[in-house]
Protein backbone atom coordinates (compact mmCIF):
# COMPACT_ATOMS: atom_id res chain seq x y z
CA UNK A 1 0.00 0.00 0.00
CA UNK A 2 2.71 2.54 0.72
CA UNK A 3 4.15 2.10 -2.65
CA UNK A 4 1.10 3.12 -4.14
CA UNK A 5 0.75 5.95 -2.33
CA UNK A 6 4.31 6.69 -2.70
CA UNK A 7 4.12 6.57 -6.74
CA UNK A 8 0.95 8.73 -6.04
CA UNK A 9 2.40 11.10 -4.03
CA UNK A 10 5.52 11.35 -6.91
CA UNK A 11 3.61 11.50 -10.01
CA UNK A 12 1.58 14.27 -8.20
CA UNK A 13 4.11 16.50 -7.71
CA UNK A 14 5.72 15.78 -11.06
CA UNK A 15 2.35 16.67 -12.74
CA UNK A 16 2.77 19.97 -10.65
CA UNK A 17 5.82 21.00 -11.42
CA UNK A 18 6.12 19.81 -15.02
CA UNK A 19 3.83 22.52 -16.74
CA UNK A 20 4.98 25.53 -14.13
CA UNK A 21 8.67 24.35 -15.39
CA UNK A 22 7.76 24.69 -18.66
CA UNK A 23 5.91 27.92 -18.81
CA UNK A 24 9.07 29.13 -16.92
CA UNK A 25 11.32 27.90 -19.63
CA UNK A 26 9.47 28.95 -22.27
CA UNK A 27 8.89 32.64 -20.45
CA UNK A 28 12.44 33.09 -19.72
CA UNK A 29 13.41 31.96 -23.02
CA UNK A 30 15.48 28.80 -21.72
CA UNK A 31 13.97 26.08 -24.15
CA UNK A 32 14.51 27.81 -27.68
CA UNK A 33 17.02 30.53 -26.92
CA UNK A 34 19.73 28.02 -26.31
CA UNK A 35 20.55 27.46 -30.07
CA UNK A 36 19.71 30.63 -31.34
CA UNK A 37 23.50 31.88 -32.52
CA UNK A 38 24.12 29.12 -34.60
CA UNK A 39 21.64 30.10 -37.07
CA UNK A 40 23.32 32.90 -39.10
CA UNK A 41 26.75 30.54 -39.24
CA UNK A 42 26.41 26.83 -39.25
CA UNK A 43 28.37 24.75 -36.68
CA UNK A 44 31.17 22.39 -37.81
CA UNK A 45 30.00 19.16 -38.95
CA UNK A 46 26.11 20.91 -39.60
CA UNK A 47 26.06 19.34 -43.49
CA UNK A 48 26.95 16.02 -42.56
CA UNK A 49 24.16 15.33 -39.86
CA UNK A 50 21.85 17.68 -41.25
CA UNK A 51 21.45 19.76 -38.40
CA UNK A 52 21.31 23.29 -39.80
CA UNK A 53 17.80 22.66 -40.53
CA UNK A 54 17.24 21.54 -37.17
CA UNK A 55 18.74 24.64 -35.69
CA UNK A 56 16.72 27.11 -38.23
CA UNK A 57 13.15 25.43 -36.80
CA UNK A 58 14.74 26.40 -33.13
CA UNK A 59 14.87 29.83 -34.33
CA UNK A 60 12.02 30.01 -35.32
CA UNK A 61 10.42 29.11 -32.35
CA UNK A 62 12.02 32.22 -30.70
CA UNK A 63 11.50 34.40 -33.51
CA UNK A 64 7.23 34.08 -32.52
CA UNK A 65 5.22 36.53 -31.48
CA UNK A 66 4.46 36.78 -27.47
CA UNK A 67 0.90 35.79 -27.82
CA UNK A 68 1.73 32.81 -30.25
CA UNK A 69 4.91 31.84 -27.31
CA UNK A 70 2.10 32.10 -24.38
CA UNK A 71 0.37 29.74 -26.79
CA UNK A 72 2.89 26.88 -27.22
CA UNK A 73 3.96 27.21 -24.30
CA UNK A 74 0.36 26.62 -22.49
CA UNK A 75 0.02 23.94 -24.66
CA UNK A 76 3.06 22.21 -24.13
CA UNK A 77 2.59 22.40 -20.40
CA UNK A 78 -1.15 20.50 -20.76
CA UNK A 79 0.08 17.98 -22.90
CA UNK A 80 2.68 17.51 -20.43
CA UNK A 81 0.06 16.64 -17.88
CA UNK A 82 -1.38 14.48 -20.24
CA UNK A 83 2.06 12.31 -20.56
CA UNK A 84 2.17 12.13 -17.08
CA UNK A 85 -1.17 11.18 -16.20
CA UNK A 86 -0.76 7.90 -18.62
CA UNK A 87 2.82 7.77 -17.10
CA UNK A 88 0.76 6.99 -13.68
CA UNK A 89 -2.00 4.77 -15.67
CA UNK A 90 0.72 2.95 -17.17
CA UNK A 91 2.40 1.84 -13.55
CA UNK A 92 -0.98 1.04 -11.66
CA UNK A 93 -1.87 -0.97 -15.11
CA UNK A 94 1.71 -2.88 -14.50
CA UNK A 95 1.02 -3.28 -10.56
CA UNK A 96 0.46 -6.72 -9.78
CA UNK A 97 -3.24 -7.80 -8.79
CA UNK A 98 -2.56 -11.08 -6.74
CA UNK A 99 -0.51 -8.46 -4.69
CA UNK A 100 -3.08 -6.95 -3.04
CA UNK A 101 -5.59 -9.18 -0.62
CA UNK A 102 -8.73 -7.05 0.40
CA UNK A 103 -9.59 -7.12 3.67
CA UNK A 104 -11.71 -9.70 5.19
CA UNK A 105 -13.52 -8.10 7.62
CA UNK A 106 -14.25 -5.71 5.01
CA UNK A 107 -15.71 -7.97 2.09
CA UNK A 108 -17.97 -9.89 5.06
CA UNK A 109 -19.80 -6.25 5.97
CA UNK A 110 -19.80 -5.51 1.84
CA UNK A 111 -21.75 -9.24 1.71
CA UNK A 112 -24.01 -8.56 4.63
CA UNK A 113 -25.41 -4.95 3.23
CA UNK A 114 -25.62 -6.09 -0.27
CA UNK A 115 -27.63 -9.29 1.38
CA UNK A 116 -29.41 -6.75 3.59
CA UNK A 117 -30.30 -3.92 0.55
CA UNK A 118 -31.44 -7.34 -1.75
CA UNK A 119 -34.26 -8.13 1.58
CA UNK A 120 -35.15 -4.61 2.05
CA UNK A 121 -35.95 -4.20 -2.15
CA UNK A 122 -38.10 -7.21 -2.21
CA UNK A 123 -39.73 -5.97 1.41
CA UNK A 124 -40.03 -2.42 0.61
CA UNK A 125 -41.72 -2.91 -3.03
CA UNK A 126 -44.44 -5.26 -1.53
CA UNK A 127 -45.25 -2.68 1.44
CA UNK A 128 -45.13 0.49 -1.06
CA UNK A 129 -47.55 -1.56 -3.61
CA UNK A 130 -49.94 -2.23 -0.50
CA UNK A 131 -49.79 1.19 0.83
CA UNK A 132 -50.44 3.09 -2.66
CA UNK A 133 -53.76 0.50 -3.04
Amino acid sequence: MAGVVNKFFITSMIMWAAPIAILYAFNHNLIPGTYDGYVTSSPPGAAKCGCAELLGYISGVTEMSPHSMTLVSGFVAVISVNVVIAFYICLAMREPSDKHEPDPKFLAEAKASVKQLGQNQDGDSSDIRAKKE
